[in-house]
């Protein structure tokens, strides 16, 4: 392997790991040589991906947590410095849309309950990206060494039909890694984010397939304005995680946001 995509020195966590992303990348970044640790709600998904993970000949553990509270963050953060060593890459993978705020002919948007669009954004922005950059950020500064990794999504460059509150929670995930960029870049510290475009999970299948399985007509027109002309596949996101992560590869890179879309951002009309 090229030294420069090397991260067999690297402790890496992925929040949301138990999804079919988080997943994906917690198993690239081990295939790269970092020892990961793989967080999320689901033990038993968390742990099959953990063993996946082992079977490949990587090094990983599983650790139960909550993005949204500060206290398990904590606990899992202690668990995974005494198992694998010190975070020196974070992935916030973490997040997903909510039925109670998607628009819908039922379900205008002044209709949303203000609780609930307050939920999106827990779960979007401060458990997405905020709370844990606060729980694991501090000892990567104190230490000169780090990677943090937000996962954002097409709408939070052009928001998307239906789904306000998470274009909106996405938005404000792309302006706090600029904002943490700047602050934490003299303390060796980069934060970058990458942009998907559509790749079929579980957050929103009920929206992309119709229950036959058949394509709904929103896939139509997603792929009507993806110039690939297809979903992505959760493989894809996983070469620039690790370009993004590795210390040798993206030393000078901080603030950035790539966009993996298969063209979705390129396309008006």
């Amino acid at each position: 392997m090229s030294t420069l995509f090397d991260l067999s020195g690297d402790v890496a966590v992925v929040l949301g790991g138990t999804g079919v992303l988080g997943g994906a990348l917690a198993e690239g970044l081990a295939a790269a040589g970092a020892r990961v640790a793989v967080l999320g709600r689901n033990a038993e998904r968390g742990e099959a991906r953990v063993a996946a993970i082992r079977a490949a000949g990587g090094r990983a553990i599983f650790a139960e947590a909550n993005a949204s509270e500060r206290a398990s963050l904590e606990a899992a953060l202690e668990k995974v410095t005494s198992e694998l060593g010190a975070p020196t890459i974070l992935v916030n993978a973490a997040g997903g849309n909510d039925p109670k705020v998607t628009v819908t002919d039922a379900l205008p948007i002044e209709k949303i309950e203000i609780q609930d669009w307050v939920s999106a954004f827990d779960l979007n922005l401060v458990g997405g990206a905020l709370l844990p950059c606060q729980v694991f950020g501090p000892g990567m500064c104190a230490r000169g060494r780090g990677s943090i990794i937000n996962i954002a999504s097409v709408s939070a460059h052009l928001p998307l039909s239906r789904v306000v509150a998470y274009s909106s929670a996405k938005a404000a995930v792309l302006n706090l890694t600029q904002f943490l960029a700047r602050e934490w870049a003299v303390k060796g510290v980069r934060v970058n984010s990458i942009t998907p475009g559509f790749f079929p999970a579980e957050q929103n299948r009920t929206l992309l397939f119709q229950p036959d399985g058949s394509p709904s007509a929103r896939t139509q027109a997603i792929w009507g304005h993806t110039p690939m002309k297809r979903f992505g596949e959760a493989q894809e996101l996983v070469g620039a995680c690790v370009f993004l992560a590795s210390h040798a590869a993206a030393s000078f890179i901080t603030g950035t946001d790539i966009r993996v879309d298969g063209g979705y951002l390129s396309q008006t009309i």
